[in-house]
């Protein structure tokens, strides 16, 4: 709430060249530059419900009118999402409104209409960087199946067939909205200095809360090597580094005694993590069901080994993995999975009691929901969840009671404040690990059947 407050206040405020470098606030302004603008847009409206939000001194200022006006614009802007599940079917932040474009992106490479998604996923980089993470399944879509018009009939690459002229449009639009975009700010010389905003890598390797990913478990492998080595007096506690593999405003990041990892080990692990994904999409298209496979892993594998990952990058997965879970029953299987385990990660962001009731109905009346349709949709072939599966989610129902009710009540809740955090993000890290894993199963499978004649 404070962050999109104060950065319509120094939109509003400022002149542009001082809104990358303003710091009166915590909360600087570390989104892309249409991003910006589009607060700036919004605050042309703000200042009509009171105008004192908009002062950049106001700090953690929340009246009543001013969170009306910051719920309604959510509301207002989540039309967008609307609109964009409608055109896919047919073929509190200001995440539905954005996940709106990436849909109505992925509906247009659906309808074959390649340019128009192309722009759709220019717009929505330059509204929030985190869609780099779905980037190499774009580019390489585009140069496979939208600037190489044939193929040859077993699948493979008729490379007189490229066409330059399609790249050389395609290229156009995206360096339009790029240039559009940030072009102010490279005119004013401050392009360095929106770019470490964006990628603050001077951040730890995790949030204070950890994203249930694969850091999550290598960073409590570190701590209970930690235990173990001064127990078994292999370690000596008071020469160990201070652990710090959380970010948020600490500017630390290192491990006691597994390597520490740096941004550039990450990067190499997120790039591997998607290779597989878009070779198979440069080798054997698919159309644009293979496009979306390609879009799902590399969001969960940039999910799984990127830096400074927030724990909401997990929808980014879920959204396209619901789409083809419509269509395949082990994707609906998989689907279930990562969803209740992607969700129920979200838990401690609602964190106060008065939130208790809402976030678990929620929860519930979704996951419901979705066992029961996809159940009827792909019914008469037993269960969609394998045994453990589903003794896996039974366990999150236990943690979810130890973590919210349990816990609360216990004397670790001054002594430990963290442990239901960690509990959390431990238990989930498991599922969406797994849930990678079955994805990339299932990719090698198709690529088998692929190959038979």
């Amino acid at each position: 709430f404070e962050v999109h407050r104060n950065w319509l206040a120094i939109t509003h405020s400022l002149p542009v060249s001082s809104w990358y470098h303003e710091n009166t606030s915590e909360w600087t302004l570390d989104y892309p530059p249409l991003f910006a603008w589009f607060e700036f847009g919004l605050s042309k409206v703000a200042q009509h419900f009171d105008k004192n939000m908009l002062l950049v001194e106001n700090l953690n200022y929340a009246s009543p009118e001013t969170v009306m006006f910051q719920r309604l614009s959510v509301i207002f802007t989540d039309l967008v999402f609307i609109f964009a599940v409608r055109e896919c079917s047919r073929c509190v932040q200001y995440n539905g409104f954005l996940f709106g474009f990436l849909l109505l992106s992925v509906a247009k490479h659906q309808q074959s209409e390649h340019l128009q998604g192309a722009l759709l996923f220019s717009v929505l980089l330059n509204l929030k960087h985190i869609y780099l993470y779905v980037a190499p399944a774009y580019i390489v879509y585009l140069l496979r199946s939208y600037c190489f018009t044939r193929d040859v009939k077993d699948g493979s690459i008729e490379w007189r067939s490229f066409s330059l002229l399609r790249l050389l449009v395609l290229g156009g639009i995206v360096v339009s909205v790029f240039t559009l975009s940030f072009g102010p700010f490279l005119v004013m010389g401050q392009l360095p200095q929106v770019l470490s905003r964006l990628f603050p890598f001077k951040r730890g390797l995790c949030h204070a809360y950890w994203a249930p990913n694969i850091w999550a478990l290598y960073n409590i492998l570190d701590k209970v090597l930690v235990v173990l080595g001064v127990r078994l007096k292999l370690l000596q506690e008071a020469e160990l580094p201070r652990a710090s593999m959380t970010g948020g405003l600490v500017q630390e990041f290192q491990h006691s005694v597994l390597p520490s990892i740096s941004p550039s080990t990450t990067l190499f692990c997120t790039l591997l993590s998607i290779l597989p994904a878009v070779v198979s999409i440069w080798r054997r298209p698919r159309g644009a069901r293979g496009f979306l496979r390609c879009l799902l892993l590399c969001a969960l594998g940039s999910f799984m080994f990127g830096w400074h990952v927030h724990e909401k990058a997990v929808l980014l997965a879920v959204l396209p993995l619901s789409i083809l879970a419509v269509e395949s029953r082990e994707d609906a299987g998989i689907f279930l999975l990562l969803s209740t385990t992607g969700h129920y990660s979200l838990f401690p962001l609602l964190h106060t009691p008065a939130e208790l009731l809402i976030k678990v109905c929620l929860m519930l009346m979704f996951t419901t929901f979705s066992f029961t349709a996809l159940g009827r949709l792909h019914r008469g072939k037993g269960s969609l969840l394998r045994p453990l599966e589903v003794i896996y989610l039974l366990g999150l129902v236990a943690v979810a009671i130890a973590c919210e009710v349990v816990f609360p009540l216990s004397p670790w809740k001054h002594r430990l404040p963290f442990l239901p955090l960690l509990v959390t993000s431990v238990y989930c890290s498991v599922g969406v690990c797994y849930s990678f894993l079955r994805l990339y199963l299932s990719l090698w499978r198709s690529d088998c059947k692929a190959k038979q004649p």
